[in-house]
């Protein structure tokens, strides 16, 4: 059995092995065969402290990945397709590997939800992205696009106009989701702007955005629209399925915890994107992953020294 299995190995979960290992405690990180999280799209990362000149986001995971194994995880490149938690002790099923844990950490993540149209994934990280607070600096007086009509659309264009020259927000209607606030907020800043009733059909471009086809839903007809970077801002989803029964998710199918890292099972904790639905930050991920894992080594102490529980 193992004392300690990480499901998930972005900046959370590599830095719960990191945390864990040091520890003792050996623990089992599950990455998945897309190992690394939403940084693995992310072609520069300048935010994360300790970098002063940048890194990419493949490089970055590369150093976590590194630093976890440096001090004894073992990570298994497969995904993990199905988990009890309501049996001690917990078990999971990754491919033809099944085993057993006293402890788990889930740090599985969110994913962004695409557009899903020609040219998008082909310039994810070359003008097309899904977080501002990432990217944003890399469009300073560029002619910038959002999509979406959500509190967080708005959230991202008012960010953005502290870079872009002008920021278009796309909405295929004609009447905003975003609370009243944030809506008045985004309308009468002097650098937004609105396409109304559009969806984007095409992103266009070679090595970095030119323009976008859009589709004006009430007329059908097409025209293009020249920008040098598209921001996505329809929404997250985390990655929870696998948890379906097994674990407390709100209605959105994020993992629920009160205090950011305990479950409503004991001897699960959580960490990272697949609960924090608002700041969504390697940064933040990271933290999160210390906690979940220094409150891992203090639940492992309590089941093998019940003194101290």
């Amino acid at each position: 059995m193992e004392r300690l299995v990480i499901i998930g190995a972005g900046p959370a979960g590599l830095t719960a092995a990191i945390y864990a290992a040091r520890a003792n405690l050996e623990p089992l990180v599950y990455a998945g065969y897309l190992a690394g999280g939403q940084l693995m799209i992310t072609t520069e990362v300048e935010n994360y402290p300790g970098f002063a000149e940048g890194v990419t986001g493949p490089e970055l995971m590369s150093r976590f990945r590194q630093q976890a194994e440096r001090f004894g995880a073992r990570i298994h490149d497969i995904d993990v397709d199905s988990v009890r938690f309501d049996e001690r002790p917990f078990s999971l099923i990754a491919g033809e590997e099944r085993v057993t844990a006293a402890c788990v950490i889930i740090a599985t993540g969110a994913s962004a939800r695409w557009l899903e149209v020609p040219g998008e994934a082909r310039l994810r990280g070359s003008g097309v992205s899904a977080c501002a607070t990432c990217d944003g600096a890399f469009f300073k007086g560029k002619r910038i696009a959002v999509v979406g009509g959500g509190d967080s659309a708005m959230e991202e264009a008012l960010f953005l106009t502290r870079f872009a020259s002008e920021v278009t927000v796309i909405y295929r209607g004609e009447r905003l989701r975003a609370s009243k606030i944030m809506a008045e907020r985004a309308r009468s800043h002097p650098k937004i702007r609105f396409a109304w009733n559009r969806v984007v059909e095409e992103v266009l471009g070679e090595k970095g955005i030119e323009a976008l086809r859009l589709r004006d839903v009430q007329t059908d007809e097409s025209e293009l629209f020249a920008v040098d970077g598209l921001f996505v801002a329809i929404g997250h989803l985390p990655n929870t399925a696998i948890f379906e029964g097994q674990i407390e998710c709100d209605a959105q199918g994020y993992v629920r915890s009160a205090d950011g890292v305990h479950t409503n099972r004991h001897g699960v904790f959580v960490a990272g994107d697949v609960h924090d639905r608002r700041y969504r930050q390697a940064v933040t991920a990271a933290g999160a992953g210390c906690a979940a894992a220094l409150e891992a080594e203090r639940f492992l102490e309590s089941l093998e020294h019940p003194v101290m529980a």
